[in-house]
């Protein structure tokens, strides 16, 4: 099957710039690409494969080893071993990949059969000198990423367990991509990758007419299509080839080295990765570029992409980099008559550059300005300088990748779950303080569902608690068990001395007890009462703090509104907590107060997300007063549901919102009607559990 040419990708200019200089220079560490459905994040990453140089590798070595250097490889050594070429790989890595198959494994079945200790190599392997390419990298186990980042980072992957002790080269260009909407991958986890960019498609008429156009014949005919760039992606492979053997005679000065360290104190980034990475990145655009020597164009350029997720202190803070800054800090230069020259007087490489001129941030805009080019990105990767006046800047062909799915969650539950209902009277909308730490709500039981940090499950990665025979492509083999199993039919076996002998039903694997994610919906009381009351605030203040703990524990999430005559599912189950963020700070408030239909929208949400993922369990909180005023018999019908609730089997906690001296205490009988746990709103910060023990215990008071 052809792949569509990088060549005739329309747009895209960071995102291939990005590719290009992570492939010149593996070190860097890196891409992550952030972008909505069906921007070609995929044909990308697929397209940049075919254009790779082709590597040399021993011949029969299952780790893919340079004949040129030194890999202490475990099928080695590799002493006059014969040698052959072969296209570099590109190993796509699922979502629901096992650390045994990422980093390799005891071969189970040489071990059993011949009693031999045999490492069999994983996708880590594979990957060697080639690309290892995680599609939605944001719903991948957190422990999984950190192993690809250290192993990209390293060029070293080891494993030391079940009786192997093995380490080999792993020299990977990792490139992961993900939609927001999914949900967003941890600050920790962001700062390892080396550069990222945000990809959007343009809202320019032409260049998206251009993207279809291209996507449209290339379906026609892929083999005329694919002839039809053959000259400029050769012409790319080649300036790859040169690019990267280039690098490392590249200087930077120590003149660059401080404007460097000048950027990324002047953005406040912690940590020294971003200086790191950042040098990497302008070396190997001064290598993708011709030159010799490290300009203030190839700081700039680098700076643009590995330093805007390094600013992020939570996850509501809104990516980017404020150019105007980066451009006045590039500018503050300590010597300015001193030596190393950059700039204009640098000397001009052969074959593609970029358009100097152009006014960067036109093209960050989605403006047709952008047909200047970029000032010293490189160009689009494969195209000439004087071909970009006539190339959109668009996103790339929206053709057959996986990032354009019909069956996207979060458009599900818009159309299913999100059914009109009347939008209460807005009497104000107010605004949330700053979070703050939250205490933790916890689903009891054991549960199966997807990893995560929040409730105790049986996964794939924890404490192991016992063994099985059943095996689902999850488990790892339990040794000592398997032992135990087989151990007592030895003699029936006919053995009598040496290797113990082992069967298919000996056979026990690992039962591990970790952490779930879990699914947490917010019903949240939106009526008059609430306002009157200044709640409001305070009441999303607690949800954006309970906001911020469902994200560090890997949730999905969604928030019910209630108010006026109804209620609304204002935001479908997602795990992207800056849609949560958005949606709550615009949620209006006012009306009257439908309880009853409050908890009746839960419960319907909670019944999809039963039938869409039967594993996760959900987490119901209910933030509200306990007032019912809208329609008739309120109350009557609210404390109905309410006493059912708890057959349900949902674990639920009530959020009493209500403040003053004096009280109802509706809240408190809702809660023990629906058999939930009653939390005041001020006790949901964790601090104030501290407090409490505190002053129960007599600890803290002076002496």
């Amino acid at each position: 099957m052809s792949q569509f040419p990088f060549a005739a990708i329309v747009g895209a200019d960071d995102m291939a710039l990005a590719l290009v200089l992570t492939t010149v220079s593996p070190e860097v560490g890196g891409v992550l690409v952030r972008g909505e459905k069906g921007t070609a994040k995929s044909t990308m990453v697929r397209a940049l494969a075919e254009v790779l140089p082709d590597v040399e590798v021993v011949e029969r070595c299952r780790f893919g080893c340079d004949p040129r250097r030194d890999e202490r490889c475990p099928d080695g050594p590799h002493d006059d071993a014969p040698t052959r070429m072969r296209p570099a790989r590109l190993v796509e890595l699922p979502v629901g990949a096992t650390e045994d198959r990422v980093v390799g494994s005891l071969d189970l079945g040489k071990a059993l059969a011949a009693g031999e200790t045999s490492f069999e190599p994983g996708l880590l392997a594979q990957a060697h000198r080639g690309l290892l390419y995680v599609d939605e990298v944001n719903l991948l186990h957190d422990h999984l990423v950190d192993l690809l980042l250290d192993a990209a980072a390293m060029g070293r992957n080891t494993v030391e367990r079940d009786g192997v002790s093995v380490s080999h080269a792993a020299r990977v260009t990792l490139v992961g991509t993900m939609n927001p909407e999914e949900g967003e991958l941890r600050p920790q986890l962001l700062d390892r990758f080396g550069l990222t960019v945000e990809v959007r498609a343009s809202r320019d008429p032409q260049h998206r007419a251009e993207v279809v156009r291209r996507r449209l014949a290339f379906d026609a005919d892929p083999i005329a299509f694919t002839d039809r760039f053959r000259p400029e992606q050769q012409k790319l492979r080649s300036r790859l080839h040169d690019a990267s053997a280039r690098v490392a005679s590249v200087r930077l000065g120590d003149r660059a080295l401080a404007t460097i360290a000048r950027v990324c104190a002047g953005f406040d980034v912690d940590g020294m990765r971003a200086d790191i990475v950042t040098a990497r990145a302008a070396r190997a655009h001064a290598a993708w570029c011709g030159r010799d020597e490290v300009t203030k164009d190839d700081i700039r350029v680098a700076a643009r992409l590995a330093l805007p997720h390094r600013r992020r202190r939570n996850p509501f803070d809104a990516p980017g980099l404020d150019e105007e800054l980066l451009d006045r800090l590039l500018d503050e230069d300590p010597d300015p008559d001193g030596p190393e020259p950059d700039g204009p007087d640098d000397p001009e490489p052969d074959g593609p550059q970029p358009d100097e001129s152009g006014d960067e941030s036109a093209d960050e805009s989605g403006d047709e300005s952008s047909e200047s080019g970029d000032a010293g990105d490189g160009g689009s990767p494969g195209k000439p300088a004087d071909d970009r006046s006539t190339t959109p800047s668009a996103s790339g062909p929206a053709g057959d990748n996986s990032d354009n799915r019909a069956d996207s969650p979060a458009g599900d539950d818009a159309s299913d779950n999100a059914a009109p209902t009347e939008r209460p009277s807005a009497v104000g909308v107010a605004a949330p303080n700053s979070a703050f730490r939250a205490r933790t709500f916890t689903v009891h039981g054991i549960g199966t569902g997807s990893a995560g940090r929040r409730s105790a499950a049986i996964t794939s990665a924890g404490r192991t608690i016992g063994s099985t025979r059943r095996a689902d492509g999850a488990q790892r083999l339990h040794l000592p068990a398997t032992i135990t199993a087989a151990a007592p039919r030895q003699h029936e076996r006919g053995r009598r001395d040496g290797r113990l002998r082992f069967a298919t039903d000996d056979v026990r694997l690992r039962i591990t007890q970790g952490k779930e994610s879990n699914l947490v919906l917010f019903a949240v009381d939106a009526s008059g009462s609430m306002g009157a009351r200044q709640r409001m605030s305070e009441v999303k203040t607690a949800v954006m703090s309970l906001l911020v703990d469902a994200y560090q524990r890997r949730d999905r999430v969604g928030v019910i509104s209630f108010a006026g005559a109804g209620a609304n599912l204002v935001l479908p189950p997602t795990g992207s907590v800056e849609a949560a963020a958005r949606c709550l700070s615009d949620l209006p408030h006012g009306g009257r107060t439908p309880l009853a239909e409050g908890l009746l929208r839960t419960l319907a949400t909670v019944q999809v997300e039963r039938l869409r993922d039967p594993h996760r369990r959900p987490l119901v909180v209910v933030l509200t007063d306990g007032r019912a005023t809208a329609g008739p018999d309120a109350l009557v019908r609210a404390r109905e549901i309410a006493t059912a609730w708890p057959t349900l089997g949902l674990q639920t906690v009530v959020v009493d919102c209500e403040s003053g001296r004096f009280r109802m205490g509706l809240a408190v009988d809702l809660a023990a009607r629906m058999g939930a746990e009653y939390v005041p709103l001020e006790r949901v910060a964790a601090t104030e559990i501290v407090d409490m023990v505190r002053r129960s215990t007599g600890a803290g008071k002076a002496a």
